[in-house]
């Protein structure tokens, strides 16, 4: 359920993007936080442009990874699940992008940092969750059973 709110809050807020401001436009123009619209035909950071084909590829990879993770009992903690979720939401998100048109939509612009949007987010926060939750369960468990 997570993982579908995520694509559909993704996909709402870049179809929000692409009707109210034309490609390269900013609002405002300048500031700390801005709301743009940018396309970005590779991976992020601006890494691997026009590769589409190829992302798409490595994205159905990494969802048919997390999907085995989601219901694998060695992650049946909640919070992983969560993490896992959002994860599978983010690429469900910006995978839907690059098979429509070939680029993905970004439009959330902070200073010194690549524009970015909600898949992305859902992504960063999901793994940061996932990571957070893999090491508090490794610290919370008895010695000896961690083998």
């Amino acid at each position: 359920m997570l993982a579908a709110v995520a694509v559909a809050l993704d996909q709402l807020t870049k179809a929000m993007i692409v009707a109210w401001l034309d490609r390269g436009d900013s609002v405002p123009e300048e500031g700390l936080i801005r709301i743009v619209h940018i396309t970005n035909s590779g991976a992020a950071f601006g890494m691997l442009q026009g590769a589409g084909p190829l992302l798409a590829i490595t994205s159905i990879v990494g969802m048919a990874a997390i999907l085995v993770y989601l219901f694998a009992p060695g992650f049946a903690n909640p919070i992983m699940r969560i993490g896992l979720a959002l994860m599978l939401g983010g690429a469900i998100g910006n995978l839907i992008d690059r098979v429509r048109n070939g680029e993905v939509v970004d439009f959330v612009k902070v200073p010194n940092f690549p524009a970015f949007n909600v898949a992305d987010s859902c992504i960063t926060v999901g793994v940061i969750i996932l990571m957070w939750a893999l090491l508090w369960e490794t610290k919370t468990e008895p010695d000896g059973e961690n083998s």
